[in-house]
């Protein structure tokens, strides 16, 4: 699925008053800076047994966005997991939680 690209600015300016935002700074760590896809959302406090489940399922090019309410005590996802998403066809994961393997992930 391609998205065209629309800047964040553009986007506001479409959606007008009711536009919604994320004051949290997300940081790029895997090989690609951008993706687009539909929007699945699973919510997973310092355990990622589910989180596990849901990547074993086919992504069909989506996106996996996690809350797990920006809790560092746990990573959720790591060189393993972001693998089992790639090779399960998911187009990126967006994580508002600790992530580990770091170093791999950028590889």
């Amino acid at each position: 699925m391609t998205v065209p690209f629309r800047p964040t600015a553009d986007l506001v300016d479409s959606i007008g008053p009711d536009v919604r935002s994320c004051d949290t700074q997300f940081r790029q760590l895997g090989g690609r800076a951008e993706f687009a896809g539909p929007i699945s959302t699973v919510r997973c406090f310092q355990d990622n047994a589910l989180l596990k489940s849901v990547l074993s399922e086919p992504g069909d090019g989506g996106i996996l966005v996690i809350d797990g309410a920006g809790s560092l005590h746990t990573a959720l996802v790591g060189d393993v997991i972001a693998e089992l998403a790639r090779s399960n066809g998911w187009a990126g994961l967006i994580i508002n939680g600790a992530v580990r393997d770091s170093a791999a992930l950028r590889a």
